[in-house]
């Protein structure tokens, strides 16, 4: 059977989601308790890649295997072999040629920022703290420049092989900026996300909402495909993928 599993995770101690050569890795450590529970190591089918430090509050994946775990008890028994940073939410049995990555019609990402020169004693490893006051309005001005179908090569880190091979071109469907209190939450929905995308896109628009770039400048900025025009990447720990949308 193939079964389709949420994940929620806490990206710190990890080298990102896919498993890597420098580092433990979510997937790596998902499958060792995966073997515990089945007796055997299925191949999984994450819905993304994640950088190392980001973290995931609804994280998508799936494999085939035989058990005769029933599907509604399977959380249960994996979460059992996992260590608490990482739990399996809830699990669901889908057709056989589903995959988690390709099945997927949008993704949506989170951003936190805590907006304050103080640092909270209790969440720090899941925001960015910005200490100047920044402009949300404007910053929302901004962030309805980034929908559509564009060419995001300017909002992409060197090294992604999207860009090697000219692929970077990705619709993004909604993105927003909302305050509570002194955190900043940046929410995007796209198809699909370019290396570092995300955290470029929140990092130009703190630039918009320090005073620093104008809302208006985000056309030229994309329209220009260089990545020296766009605002910092900020740092991985603040990202969350939120969720993951299928037809």
């Amino acid at each position: 059977m193939n079964y389709l599993l949420t994940l929620s995770y806490d990206g710190t101690n990890y080298c990102g989601f896919q498993v890597q050569p420098n580092g433990r890795s979510v997937a790596q450590t998902f499958q060792d308790g995966l073997e515990a529970v089945l007796g055997c190591r299925p191949d999984i089918k994450g819905c993304s890649r994640t950088d190392a430090g980001v973290h995931a509050l609804g994280f998508m994946l799936n494999f085939h295997a035989d058990t005769r775990i029933p599907v509604e008890k399977l959380p249960l028994a994996l979460n059992q072999h996992l260590p608490p940073d990482i739990r399996v939410l809830a699990a669901r049995v889908v057709p056989e040629d589903f995959h988690a990555r390709y099945a997927a019609h949008t993704k949506t990402y989170l951003y936190r920022i805590h907006n304050s020169p103080i640092d909270s004693p209790f969440d720090e490893k899941y925001y960015t703290r910005v200490p100047r006051r920044l402009d949300t309005a404007k910053m929302n001005t901004a962030a309805r420049r980034f929908v559509g179908k564009h060419d995001f090569l300017a909002l992409c880190a060197a090294g992604s092989s999207a860009a090697a091979h000219g692929d970077t071109v990705r619709t993004i469907t909604a993105c927003g900026v909302e305050r509570k209190g002194d955190e900043v939450e940046i929410t995007v929905t796209a198809d699909g996300y370019l290396y570092n995308m995300v955290r470029i896109l929140a990092g130009t628009l703190c630039e918009v909402g320090a005073g620093r770039m104008q809302p208006e400048a985000i056309p030229d900025i994309l329209a220009s495909r260089d990545r020296h025009k766009a605002g910092p990447t900020l740092p991985a720990k603040g990202l969350f993928l939120k969720s993951v949308e299928y037809d």
